[in-house]
């Protein structure tokens, strides 16, 4: 299902306070990223947040459900995201904490992926 353009407005203007916010178009959803990390999904209606071993338990303690999708063979995948509360649309509390649990989990993550430099050879 496609996100629809209202949705991507509400969450530009949603998440603005964090950063410079761009959603890219993907796989039938969306993708946010906040200052060029990608910490966000957006997919029927829902926003997923970006987790990792250290937020991941927070979210199953709230009862929040991880991002799933269907594979071209018919098995089913789970991703790294978890749905945002629902309150994180109308209480700023709840939307600067899961949203920062998001952004820090992303750095994690971005940091941990970040390949040394090459060392320039000894001549």
């Amino acid at each position: 299902m496609a996100v629809p353009a209202n949705f991507i407005v509400q969450a530009k203007e949603l998440f603005a306070p964090f950063g410079d916010i761009r959603i890219r178009k993907m796989f039938g959803g969306a993708g946010v990223y906040c200052d060029d990390l990608f910490f966000a999904i957006m997919d029927d209606g829902a926003i997923y947040f970006k987790v990792d071993d250290e937020t991941r338990k927070a979210f199953e303690r709230r009862g929040l459900a991880p991002f799933t999708f269907e594979m071209k063979d018919g098995a089913s995948a789970t991703m790294s995201y978890y749905n945002a509360p629902e309150e994180i649309f109308d209480d700023e509390d709840e939307l600067r904490h899961w949203t920062t649990l998001a952004l820090d989990a992303a750095r994690r993550m971005a940091k941990f992926k970040k390949k040394p430099a090459k060392k320039a050879a000894n001549r």
